[in-house]
């Protein structure tokens, strides 16, 4: 716990993450939502993020490695926890302490489970995205024979646009599926949800916009924004036309200037790609971001805000959205990048 209170916050609307999560359970049918708490609740804070949904309904929760499931098994039960990355030999027997529930993805991984005793599991089937999971076909010829799979999942690979590998992966996992004897069926993330109640099966896997990223168009209608990223002034300063602004002198004020240095840079996830780009807001005044951002700051162009001064605050323009296509960065990236230098202010 510090004393000190940090120069840069992102405010997280909690009614807003549970308002999504609601959206994109009701939009799953006869599924349930789950929910993909993953590199941190993709930057927001596991826990946080893990108490609200518990508190909203959820009961089933995937992060990618076994320190993640561990640092939320006190919020939830660990039975309530999938690991999407499977286990190597060297996990095995704190995995099994954990209790939390490994996503199975290859021969060498059932086999490890096998040997340790069995019980309950997931298994992840490669439908055609090429990256973790077993093939089709080793399930058809009955790797899961004897097996207590509780989930059999696969991952869409373009659920994001309207291509015909969506119905060709949802075919496979239909082939797959009349092999096992899961007790649940898995497929869908946040833009999949919008595909249709044929992608919906038992459970969906939302993600990205259960924090304000829109998977696909037309959610942005009942999606709620999430995250909002404020930095304070730490420096304000008058600068002549023609006074270089920042490394490599990318920025030349072309008049006199009143600059602000704020407390954010790309350490934090306020990414390079702003740089000459980005801009902050104060009191509905637009302040343009000049120079390169730098590991630690930004330079502002504040002479729409006169007022300003060293010690106040600014909020940097972060829908995901506009972002991206400002950036090239997806909104994926927009958010797990955003560091623990943040102050989490949950409202």
């Amino acid at each position: 716990m510090t004393n000190f209170d940090p120069p840069l916050r992102l405010h997280l609307d909690g009614e807003a993450l549970v308002s999504n999560w609601r959206a994109l359970d009701a939009r799953s049918g006869a599924a349930r939502a789950g929910a993909a708490v993953k590199a941190n609740a993709y930057g927001l804070g596991a826990r946080a993020v893990v108490a609200r949904l518990r508190d909203a309904g959820c009961r089933d929760f995937f992060v990618a490695h076994w320190g993640e499931a561990e640092a939320i098994a006190d919020v939830v039960p660990p039975s309530w926890i999938s690991v999407l990355n499977g286990i190597a030999q060297c996990d095995v027997t704190a995995a099994r302490a954990l209790g939390a529930t490994p996503v199975l993805n290859t021969p060498e991984q059932l086999g490890m489970w096998r040997n340790a005793g069995g019980g309950r599991c997931h298994v992840m089937v490669d439908s055609g995205i090429n990256r973790l999971g077993l093939a089709p076909q080793h399930i058809i010829d009955g790797a899961l024979d004897g097996m207590q799979v509780d989930v059999l999942m696969s991952h869409l690979a373009s659920a994001d646009t309207d291509v015909a590998q969506n119905r060709e992966q949802l075919g496979l996992f239909h082939q797959t599926v009349s092999a096992t004897t899961a007790q649940r069926l898995s497929l869908a993330n946040s833009a999949g949800i919008m595909l249709g109640a044929d992608y919906h099966f038992d459970l969906t896997r939302p993600g990205i916009s259960l924090y304000g990223g829109i998977a696909r168009a037309g959610m942005e209608e009942w999606i709620k924004p999430v995250v909002r990223l404020s930095a304070r002034i730490l420096q304000v300063r008058n600068l002549p036309a023609g006074a270089m602004v920042g490394y490599n002198a990318t920025h030349i004020c072309a008049q006199e200037t009143r600059v602000g240095t704020i407390s954010i840079g790309y350490a934090d996830g306020y990414l390079r790609a702003f740089s000459g780009k980005g801009r902050a807001m104060a009191d509905g005044h637009a302040l343009p971001v000049i120079g390169r951002v730098s590991m630690d700051i930004v330079t502002l162009d504040l002479n729409a805000a006169p007022a300003l001064r060293e010690g106040d605050w600014v909020e940097l323009e972060y829908d995901l959205v506009t972002a991206a296509a400002l950036t090239g960065l997806s909104q994926y990236e927009l958010l797990t990048n955003l560091g623990p230098r943040f102050a989490r202010v949950w409202g």
